[in-house]
C-alpha cells in the first residue's frame, strides 16, 4: 500500500480573542485586565490522502477548510496536532517542501497588476530556480490547456475575473507541484469559466500525478473532480469517505422524474410532488419504497420515460450540517 501523501493527526488551530463588555468602564477595565475567548478553528480532525486523489474538503463558512489549507501549505502553525505532507512539518517551511506544494486561493491574488501574466510567471521562475528551458515548456503547455496565449500578454489589470482566475493558477503551478491546495479556486467564476478549471485540474492531475484538496462551495466542482470527500464543520470532521456513500448515509430519499405520454395524470397518492407541468412531473420518495413505487406508475400512468436519481449534492450537504447544529443544540 503506498505511503499517504498527507497525514493529519488531531489537528487543532485555536485562536484568543479579546473581549469586553460596552462601555467606557469596561473599556478602562480592559486596558489593565483583558478578558479572551478560544475560538477554535479547527479542533482535532485526522486524515490521510493518498498519491493522487483529489479530495473535495467540504463545509460552511467558518467551517476551518481555509485555516486547515493554510496549517497544510505551512502559512499557520498548528495550536495541537501533527500534519505531515510529502514527508515534511509545514510549518518548518524548507525550501524542498515549498517547491513541490501550492496554495491557490479563489479570493486572492499573486500577479502584478500592471504587468502582464508572462512577467509574473517569470518572476516564479526565479524564485523556484527553474531552468529556463523547462519552465518555458511547462508556461507553454499550461497557456495552450487553457487556451490563454493572447490573455497573457495583456497587463493582468485588464483581464476579467476568470481570466486572472486563469493566470494565477498558471503561475502557481510553474513549478509543477505534486501537491495542490485549491481554496475555492473557481469562485465568482461564470459556468464556462467554472467548467474550464475543473478540465484545468483534472488534466493536471492525470499528467503529473499531483495529490489534489479542494474547497468549494460549488457542488458542480466536487462533482466533476472529486470521489472522495471530507466533510468539517465547527472545526470538526463530520464525514470522510466516497461521495457517493455522503448521499446513501444522509439521503433518506429519491427524485423521481416522469414524462408523460398523454399529458396529464395525477400523482400525488405516490409521494411528494416537487414539481409538475403538461407532460412532465417530479417526485420525492422514501429511498427503500423507490422499486415499489417505480412499478406502480409504471403499472398505472402511461408514461414514456422515468428517471430515478439522487437529490442534488447541495441538498445532502445542507442536510448533514443541518443535523449536526441539531445534535448540537440538544447536547
Amino acid at each position: 500500500m503506498p505511503t499517504p501523501i498527507v497525514t493529519v493527526t488531531d489537528l487543532a488551530k485555536h485562536y484568543k480573542v479579546p473581549t469586553r463588555e460596552a462601555g467606557l468602564k469596561a473599556a478602562t477595565r480592559s486596558l489593565f485586565k483583558r478578558k479572551y475567548n478560544t475560538v477554535k478553528a479547527v479542533d482535532g480532525i485526522s486524515f490521510t490522502i493518498e498519491p493522487g486523489e483529489i479530495v473535495g474538503f467540504l463545509g460552511p463558512n467558518g467551517a476551518g477548510k481555509t485555516t486547515t489549507l493554510k496549517m497544510l501549505s505551512g502559512l499557520l502553525y498548528p495550536t495541537g496536532g501533527t500534519p505531515n505532507v510529502l514527508g515534511f512539518q509545514p510549518s518548518r517551511r524548507q525550501p524542498n517542501y515549498l517547491r513541490q506544494v501550492t496554495l491557490v486561493m479563489g479570493n486572492r491574488s499573486q500577479m502584478a497588476w500592471d504587468l502582464p501574466a508572462l512577467d509574473s510567471f517569470d518572476l516564479q521562475r526565479a524564485i523556484y530556480g527553474l531552468p529556463r528551458a523547462d519552465f518555458e515548456r511547462t508556461r507553454d503547455e499550461f497557456i495552450e490547456l487553457l487556451e490563454v496565449k493572447e490573455l497573457v500578454k495583456k497587463p493582468v489589470r485588464n483581464l476579467s475575473l476568470g481570466e486572472r482566475m486563469k493566470m494565477e493558477i498558471i503561475g502557481a503551478l510553474l513549478h509543477r507541484p505534486k501537491v495542490l491546495f485549491l481554496d475555492e479556486p473557481t469562485i465568482g467564476l461564470d459556468v464556462t469559466m467554472q467548467r474550464r478549471i475543473r478540465q484545468f485540474v483534472s488534466e493536471y492531475n492525470q499528467r503529473y500525478g499531483a495529490t489534489v484538496l479542494l474547497t468549494s462551495h460549488y457542488m458542480a466542482d466536487v462533482e466533476a473532480l472529486c470521489k472522495r470527500v471530507i466533510v468539517i464543520h465547527n472545526g470538526k470532521l463530520l464525514f470522510d469517505g466516497d461521495l457517493a456513500a455522503l448521499v446513501d448515509r444522509f439521503s433518506a430519499f429519491k427524485t423521481i422524474g416522469v414524462t408523460l405520454a398523454n399529458g396529464f395524470g395525477s400523482f400525488s397518492q405516490y409521494g411528494e410532488v416537487l414539481n409538475q407541468d403538461t407532460g412532465h412531473v417530479s417526485l420525492r420518495i422514501p429511498r427503500e419504497k423507490t422499486p415499489e413505487i417505480t412499478a406502480r406508475i409504471l403499472a398505472e400512468q402511461q408514461v414514456d420515460d422515468l428517471t430515478v436519481e439522487d437529490p442534488p449534492i447541495e441538498d445532502v450537504i445542507e442536510k448533514v450540517f443541518s443535523q449536526k447544529s441539531a445534535e448540537g443544540d440538544a447536547g
